[in-house]
């Protein structure tokens, strides 16, 4: 652990100090002694030199001369040192995810860091199209603000359902924070759900920063230096990146939405923003706020055995709420669907019913491209990618077969290229195909499709307004339209194929659908009007469905921890996901079954080693990736498994949410 010492050290008119890089230097050393002519404050963004080049770093400790010569820092990017709380987060992120220092400072500090650039306005929240109401918090909210705000500060779970005031109560928390002249982050899973948090918080907050992955290096930047050198308190709202900015003084973190895994980097440093928010808030001596109506399995547990808050909103905020009609559709019986082969009758009178009243609907599938499959009738060859081997997914819009790993792009084939036969078909159903199908059913209707193949002006984020305002009588959408978003003139869901994802080979399947179900389900219901909910699934009785439909949280988690405890899997068990990449088969095979035999009799007597077997996608962008899945009940044990992976050829992953 490194100590953040305040006292400078002095000798022979030089000030020594200790430097972590931004870049990897010596495999095994994350910090450099240097001299300095002035003193420098730990957390100080210098350049130093590095071999025959430089690099940029921060001062992490003063330290006494060294017995050995020492190179002087070149120069002092910045006068204002990261604040100490941010400082301890880092060095705190490097030993739990066993990741180099290095590495976690590409991810905390800018990109462009040390440019100077012309001043640029930070951000600029875009225009709320909402009335200016007073909302005084119910019984149950202000019951939950006292919880969060009494006692030392800590880690809470606001689980509330759809339609609670959850936002009502970050907003009464932030206000409550920025009277004491401290900052306030306050996380959402997805970019789109920007908008909709800005326009909640900018009628009570003047002084927003927002920031998301979708802005330019400079406004990046830009939004970074106002954060370290702001001088008031101020409200931060962005993706899981937000949770880096350099504020002074942080007096409260709100995770929205905390189930949704997007708040889990998949890129090193693999680290959760959920632990971290906790860790920050723990050397900020901030409360942290997990708040959702589905909260991870894992969260949950962790939650009830570490005696930690359990916050339940269970009533809606408005008293005059009246609870969708909700109807499960089973697509196995051709009758509920005579008219169209994937869109039921029900859910076709659903839209015709709202389209007459000039009321939204909104589809979810979670699926993107217009077919899954493209496949010859007659010798039954299919389209894969030749650099990952999975199906081409058919883009009809653009008419192109799209690989959804490497985005590897392809004209669709006029023949078979085995048999030469023209029966080429394509099987499977995704948004562009459902927004095709009902432009067709419905030409006069406003449609807009939101997924990831969205240009930048057809996003949720930039037509959020249109949404919110009831100008888009049809939306369809992947996970993006199923995360938090509140439309007043919604009043009809469709769920295309509720049981999409259950088949996957994952322990969390069934968790990630009952969670999309039960949040998509929360998207009405939430005020005085008569609202529909039309389930289509091909396994209506599944507990997921059941659970998910019904928005039962309790019940499904009874549920699914029984079967992870059988599995023994998280949060039972801790898990560490070893993979071999290489550009041969025969190398990533060879490689995870030498490292499998080193490492048996290595291990702890509670790790248990599952595999070499092939990754659920083998091949990626030309590389074939074997993996080894570790389980043990202590993290500790994988850590020191972690010790004996070789560096180059092997990817690892501690706590993966996922094992696809």
């Amino acid at each position: 652990m490194l100590i953040l010492a305040r006292q400078q050290r002095y000798t022979n008119g030089m000030y020594y100090v200790e430097v972590a890089p931004n870049r990897i230097v010596r495999t095994g050393s994350d910090v450099f002694t240097y001299a300095s002519e002035t003193p420098l404050g730990v957390g100080t963004i210098v350049r130093v030199p590095v071999g025959s080049s430089s690099s940029i770093g921060v001062v992490m400790r003063t330290v006494k001369k060294p017995d050995f010569a020492t190179k002087a820092v070149l120069e002092t990017i910045l006068d204002t040192p990261l604040p100490q709380p941010l400082l301890r987060t880092i060095t705190w992120m490097a030993d739990y995810y066993a990741t180099p220092l290095a590495t976690v400072l590409q991810t905390i500090l800018p990109r462009g860091v040390d440019k100077k650039r012309r001043p640029l306005k930070a951000t600029t929240p875009l225009k709320s199209v909402r009335e200016r109401t007073t909302i005084v918090l119910n019984k149950d909210q202000q019951r939950a603000l006292e919880i969060i705000q009494s006692g030392e500060p800590k880690t809470a779970i606001l689980q509330g359902i759809t339609g609670s005031g959850k936002t009502e109560v970050y907003k009464a928390l932030a206000r409550s924070v920025v009277a004491k002249k401290k900052s306030v982050i306050v996380l959402v899973p997805e970019i789109s759900l920007t908008s909709q948090i800005v326009a909640e918080f900018q009628h009570d907050f003047p002084n927003v920063i927002v920031t998301h992955s979708h802005m330019t290096e400079a406004q990046r930047h830009a939004v970074w230096l106002e954060a370290l050198t702001s001088s008031e308190p101020r409200v931060v709202i962005g993706p899981r990146s937000a949770l880096f900015l350099p504020l002074q003084s942080v007096g409260a973190i709100v995770v929205d939405e905390a189930h949704e895994p997007s708040y889990k980097q998949e890129q090193s440093p693999r680290y959760s923003a959920l632990r971290t928010a906790t860790m920050l808030g723990k050397y900020a001596k901030a409360p942290v706020v997990f708040g959702s109506a589905t909260p991870s399995i894992v969260d949950r547990y962790l939650a009830e055995v570490g005696g930690h808050d359990i916050i339940r909103l269970d009533m809606a905020a408005r008293a005059n709420r009246r609870a969708p009609n909700t109807t499960v559709i089973d697509m196995t019986n051709k009758d509920n669907r005579k008219h169209h082969q994937f869109l039921s009758d029900p859910l076709l009178r659903a839209i015709e019913v709202s389209l007459s009243a000039g009321e939204q609907t909104l589809l979810f599938h979670n699926r993107r491209g217009s077919a899954a499959t493209t496949l010859c009738e007659q010798c039954g060859w299919s389209a894969h990618c030749p650099r990952c081997f999975v199906p081409l997914t058919l883009h009809t819009d653009h008419f192109q077969l799209v690989c959804h790993i490497c985005d590897l792009h392809t004209p669709v084939p006029t023949h078979c290229p085995v048999c030469e036969s023209a029966d080429i078909i394509h099987k499977g159903v995704g948004t562009k195909r459902i927004e095709a199908e009902i432009r067709k059913k419905f030409p006069k209707a406003r449609v807009a499709r939101f997924d990831s193949d969205n240009r930048k002006d057809e996003t949720v984020q930039s037509l959020y307004n249109e949404l919110y305002e009831g100008n888009i009588d049809i939306a369809i959408g992947t996970q993006v339209v199923a995360k938090g978003l509140d439309l007043p003139h919604l009043r009809t869901v469709g769920v295309i194929q509720a049981d999409s994802g259950l088949a996957l080979p994952d322990f969390a399947a069934a968790e990630r659908a009952f969670q999309l179900i039960a949040q998509v389900v929360g998207r009405v219901g939430r005020n005085e009007h008569t609202t529909s909910v039309i389930v289509q699934t091909y396994q209506p009785t599944h507990p997921a469905i059941q659970f998910g439909v019904a928005q039962s949280y309790d019940a499904f988690y009874d549920w699914a921890l029984s079967l992870r405890k059988k599995g023994h899997f998280p949060p039972y068990t801790h898990l560490l996901r070893l993979t071999a990449v290489y550009k041969t088969e025969k190398g990533a095979v060879s490689a995870a079954k030498r490292l499998a035999a080193e490492l048996k009799p290595k291990l702890h007597t509670s790790v248990q080693l599952m595999g070499p077997t092939p990754a659920f996608y083998e091949r990626r962008h030309d590389t074939y990736r074997w993996q080894l899945i570790l389980k043990s009940p202590r993290r500790e044990h994988l850590l020191n498994a972690l010790q004996h992976v070789p560096t180059t050829h092997w990817q690892s992953e501690l706590d993966p949410t996922s094992l696809i």
